[in-house]
Order: structure tokens, then C-alpha cells, then sequence
């Protein structure tokens, strides 16, 4: 099975969830509420965990998996884990994680300092 086709069932899965097929980047991507979770680049799909969230240091320990880096220019987002194919079985999992987190991103305090 494809990088594509993996990408489409998990779409096809977290759809009565809200989650729509879309593009970020110029990559086909996963999004909830006009907010991006997932994005597939080649045979990496990357998930948005939240940097130092438990999901996300347990993604960074699989062999191959890296903070997505989508220009490959050397400035990846730290929130994001980049996870190669040989891992797909974990696809369905770190998808359905990162959805979740979106509630969790929307409740965020602020990191800006407050006004004065």
C-alpha cells in the first residue's frame, strides 16, 4: 500500500470526526477545523503533537522519525514529528492523537507577554 493510500484511510476514518483532506504546503494534509494536523511529504506523514507532549517524544523515538522539516531547508517545526512509512502502522494512532490535540492548541494560554 501507498503512502497515498494510507494517507486516504485514515482521511476516510477521522472524516466523521470533522477532519477534511486539504493542502498545506502544497501537500496533502489533514485538517479539523481549519487547523492542519497532518501532512504527508513523500513517505512521511507528519503530525502536529506539541513539542514536549508525551506522544510527541514517543513518536521521536521511532527509527527515521524527525521534527518535520517541510521546506527542507533546515527549519523544521517543533511541533511537529515527521514519521516515515516503515512506521505506518502507527499512522492511524499519531493521527487520531494530533485531532485530539486541536482542542487542546485552542486553549493554549498565550506565549505573548501580557500588555501593560
Amino acid at each position: 500500500m501507498t503512502s497515498d493510500d494510507l494517507f486516504d484511510e485514515i482521511a476516510t476514518d477521522l472524516a466523521p470526526r470533522g477532519a477534511t483532506a486539504g493542502a498545506m504546503f502544497g501537500k496533502r494534509a489533514l485538517k479539523a477545523h481549519g487547523k492542519a494536523f497532518a501532512c504527508l511529504k513523500d513517505d512521511l506523514l507528519a503530525f502536529r503533537l506539541g513539542d514536549g507532549t508525551p506522544a510527541h517524544t514517543q513518536a521521536l523515538t521511532l527509527d527515521e522519525a524527525e521534527l518535520f522539516d517541510p521546506s527542507g531547508k533546515h527549519r523544521p517545526f517543533k511541533d511537529w514529528v515527521a514519521i516515515p512509512i516503515a512506521h505506518a502502522e502507527t499512522w492511524p494512532h499519531y493521527a487520531e492523537t494530533a485531532l485530539n490535540s486541536l482542542n487542546d492548541w485552542s486553549v493554549r494560554p498565550s506565549t505573548a507577554s501580557p500588555a501593560t
